[in-house]
């Protein structure tokens, strides 16, 4: 085949190559009023269509509780946490899978070598005419082979993996602040509960004096038997809410350590005052917190990669061409290997196409855009493809 042959079929393969099997990828939509349905809020000031952010950095942000103890709890979660790493080993998984599929836009080279010593007959034999021969043949080569990627399968998975590694990264940071804001509720409760059993402690020294100054006086005739046993129940009462209470902060104590990759019975907090500053929280807060919620955004790029998936499915009704190639010395001695006379080479396309499955391409088409339905779940009144 001629250079200008050769050129007119690398343009035709870049032409084709930049049309892609299955729909593009369009955001699903909902629908979204311009202002709030009950009048009273209609005039509200700062009222905004909702404006998604999730790839805003989050930052250490329970350091608004000026606690060190607290910050330095939150800080291991990020490196002990058995959830957490799991999460982030299936990012890591999901961003590998990315690069194995990029792979295979391009060309896969094989190179092999080998010496071998080859013989053929017996010994030499009197009368038979026969000779041994004895010789040692040595190869080097290598192979070629691209699939071109015309219809755009590999393109399309590359994209539905990027989508999932990008819900994968949702999923790890969604993990984390679950983690992190359960650690800082359970701690708050911790110091909640200290504080309280202090109280609860302080109330039955208290309620102890009192039981003994009424018995005195019903021993003097000056109080009844029944101001005793409300005393006593009194006192009895709030013992039993001190042990309550030193229950849920054991509770608490063994959460903490789980969150935080320890053994419960290595890990301790001992009882301080109360001395958490709460603070405040601005009216508008909580809305702009629902525009950075990262499970809202593994869920529409998990959209995405049901998307591209159907443009994998569609791939297989079109047939698949591969360009392949190889190129071998052989020869029987070192020197010269290389020269020409040793060589043998080929280079051509190969095209295979599934001429009959039983449906199974339909069926996976059918199934791929059906999970795309799924995933995308329009409300009943959003216009249907």
């Amino acid at each position: 085949m001629t250079l200008r042959r050769w050129s007119l079929l690398a343009a035709g393969m870049a032409l084709l190559s930049g049309c892609s099997a299955g729909p593009d990828y369009q955001r699903p939509s909902a629908p979204v009023t311009p202002t709030f349905k009950e009048a009273a809020f209609q005039s509200e000031a700062g009222w905004k269509p909702s404006t998604p952010n999730d790839a805003a950095a989050r930052g250490a942000w329970w350091s608004a509780y000026n606690d060190p103890v607290l910050d330095s709890l939150e800080r291991q979660v990020e490196i002990s946490n058995q959830n957490l790493r799991a999460a982030y080993a299936a990012y890591a998984q999901a961003a590998a899978v990315v690069r194995a599929a990029r792979a295979g836009l391009f060309p896969t080279i094989d190179a092999s070598a080998y010496s071998q010593r080859q013989g053929n007959g017996g010994a030499g034999k009197s009368g038979t005419g026969k000779t041994s021969s004895t010789v040692t043949a040595y190869d080097l080569g290598g192979t070629l082979s691209w699939d071109l990627d015309l219809w755009g399968k590999i393109r399309r998975t590359v994209e539905e993996d990027v989508a999932s590694a990008q819900a994968s990264a949702g999923d790890l940071a969604s993990t984390r602040l679950s983690a992190q804001a359960t650690l800082a509720t359970d701690y708050l409760e911790l110091r909640i509960a200290d504080e309280l059993k202090r109280l609860l402690d302080s109330a039955v020294e208290a309620y102890g004096l009192s039981l003994k100054i009424t018995r005195n006086q019903y021993s003097a005739g000056v109080a009844a038997r029944s101001d005793v046993a409300q005393a006593e129940t009194q006192l009895k009462t709030t013992q039993a809410q001190a042990i309550n209470v030193g229950v849920q902060r054991a509770q608490l104590e063994h959460a903490i350590a789980v969150l935080i990759g320890k053994p419960p019975a290595e890990f301790s907090l001992a009882p301080v005052p109360f001395a958490v500053p709460v603070p405040a929280t601005p009216a508008g807060v909580p809305s702009v917190l629902l525009e950075r919620r990262p499970d809202i955004a593994a869920d529409e790029r998990r959209v995405a990669a049901a998307n591209a998936a159907i443009g994998v499915a569609q791939a297989a009704y079109y047939p698949a061409i591969t360009l392949g190639g190889s190129i071998s010395y052989a020869g029987t001695a070192v020197a010269g290997l290389l020269g020409t006379t040793n060589r043998v080479w080929s280079l051509g396309p190969q095209m295979a196409q599934t001429v009959f499955n039983g449906g199974l391409t339909g069926a996976q088409t059918d199934e791929a855009r059906a999970a795309w339905e799924e995933r995308k779940a329009p409300p009943p009144i959003a216009k249907r493809c």
